[in-house]
């Protein structure tokens, strides 16, 4: 089966082209026009291009890297999939970077007003929303099978709302004068920021660390294989997400010696797979007279 991120590789690239190019024209704008709200509106922009390109890479080369093969595949034993879960780490970290300095950068402004171009900027902030929505659109599909994909998504969407938020900046400072819109409007952008960018990095990092997958029930699950019929134990239990949509599992069941080990295992598989949606799993067949198990200490 396809993995998430390479079926929806086509509309991540037409997305990353677009909002590459767009960043250029609003980048230059936002210095022509002397905008706060326009430049950190392509700040953010930039922190898409970036984003973007660093989830079509990772996709790109963990498609090349499963293509392989399992006999091919050399030390990376998991394959890269993991590359996923980087792209939408690091996408988290810029995110909070750009936020942080708009928020310090508003505070500066809002003392210094300096002069800014309304009607160019407004311009500019409305073709800057629909090249979002375009991407916003692409990628909707998509972030929700992917935690990579959906970092992307998260990016455009904040881009989309910051758009905005300088076309409103833009009109009260033209229509009705109020010079302290643009700095207020940035503030606001980089506050809206952050929760996203906080929710995306607190996913990202409960993976990496391997944590147990939300909704699994350690306690329970270890209960439910417990109950299994000929089973008297278990222990050394493990469930972690490796990417997005692929949970693993890892356990050693306690057996009566005369067990039917093949019943067990699939009595076991199907209470993982149908109780919890973990279809990878290695499991452990321990007759109740073996020995040595418990001698690991981690």
């Amino acid at each position: 089966m396809l993995r998430a991120g390479v079926k929806y590789q086509r509309p991540l690239t037409i997305a990353f082209v677009l909002i590459g190019i767009f960043f250029v024209i609003e980048a230059v704008a936002g210095f022509w026009t002397n905008s706060l709200s326009l430049l950190s509106d392509a700040g953010h922009m930039f922190t898409d291009v970036l984003g973007l390109g660093m989830a079509l890479a990772a996709i790109r080369v963990s498609a090349r890297h499963a293509a392989k093969g399992s006999d091919q595949q050399g030390s990376h034993t998991f394959g890269l999939y993991r590359l996923e879960i980087l792209a939408a780490f690091v996408n988290a970290l810029l995110l909070f970077a750009v936020a942080i300095y708009v928020l310090i950068e508003a505070v500066r402004r809002f003392f210094d007003k300096p002069e800014v171009l309304g009607w160019p900027m407004l311009a500019v902030a409305v073709a800057g929303l629909a090249v979002n929505m375009v991407a916003f659109l692409l990628l909707r599909e998509g972030s929700k099978e992917s935690i990579n994909l959906e970092g992307a998504y998260l990016e455009v969407l904040a881009d989309a709302v910051g758009s905005v938020g300088v076309i409103v900046a833009a009109l009260m400072l033209e229509l009705l004068g109020w010079t302290w819109a643009d700095p207020v409007i940035a503030a606001l952008i980089g506050l809206w920021i952050l929760p996203r960018t906080y929710r995306l990095g607190r996913q990202a990092v409960r993976i990496l660390l391997q944590a147990a997958p939300h909704g699994v029930d350690l306690e329970q699950l270890s209960d439910d294989l417990e109950g299994l019929p000929e089973v008297l134990d278990v222990h050394d239990l493990h469930v972690w997400t490796l990417t997005s949509g692929m949970d693993a599992a890892s356990a050693h069941l306690m057996t009566n010696n005369d067990a039917d080990h093949h019943q067990v295992l699939d009595q076991a598989r199907s209470v993982l797979v149908e109780e919890y949606g973990i279809a990878h799993a290695t499991l452990q067949i321990e007759p109740e007279d073996h020995v040595g198990c418990h001698e690991v200490d981690w």
